[in-house]
C-alpha cells in the first residue's frame, strides 16, 4: 500500500521546484516521462476526489454531484 511518507516526498518534489529542474535540464525522453508523471497525478486527483466523495456521502454517484456543483455555478 501506498504510504504518506511517499506522497509527502512527492509534494515536497512539486513544491521545491526540483521538477521544473529536471524538466529543463532533462532529455526528451526524460521530459516526456515528466508530463506523463503529470498528467497520471491528475488522474489520480480526480480518482481521489471520486473517492472521498463515495466514503464520505456513500450511495451518491460523484457525477450527480458534480452536476449539482455546476449548476449551482
Amino acid at each position: 500500500m501506498l504510504k504518506l511518507a511517499d506522497l509527502t516526498e512527492l509534494e515536497s518534489y512539486l513544491r521545491s521546484g526540483e521538477l521544473e529542474k529536471d524538466f529543463q535540464d532533462g532529455c526528451e525522453n526524460d521530459r516526456n516521462y515528466l508530463l506523463e508523471l503529470l498528467e497520471k497525478l491528475m488522474d489520480l486527483g480526480e480518482l481521489a476526489d471520486e473517492a472521498a466523495t463515495r466514503v464520505i456521502y456513500r450511495g451518491i454517484d460523484p457525477a450527480l454531484m458534480r452536476a449539482a456543483g455546476e449548476k449551482d455555478a
